[in-house]
């Protein structure tokens, strides 16, 4: 299993078992993961929580590798 995997299977189980950490994670992701687990996100990286229902399921497609690696080699000209 990969790290982000794990990362995404311990951050659904603490939402289980705490609600507060449940509600704070839907209302502000970036600050119920820095303050709970300790993990903080750039400030340009925006963060969404959606919970799902036995009714509706959502199919989350993460950016291509490719996509990703020419952003950050963008970022990082940009900032010389």
């Amino acid at each position: 299993m990969s790290s982000q995997a794990v990362f995404h299977t311990q951050v659904i189980q603490k939402a289980w078992e705490d609600p507060r950490f449940m509600e704070l994670l839907k209302s502000n992701p970036k600050q119920a993961l820095q303050e709970i687990m300790g993990i903080s996100f750039p400030e340009h990286v925006k963060l969404t929580t959606i919970e799902e229902t036995p009714e509706e399921l959502y199919l989350v497609i993460p950016p291509k590798p490719s996509d990703v690696a020419a952003y950050s080699r963008l970022k990082t000209e940009a900032s010389w």
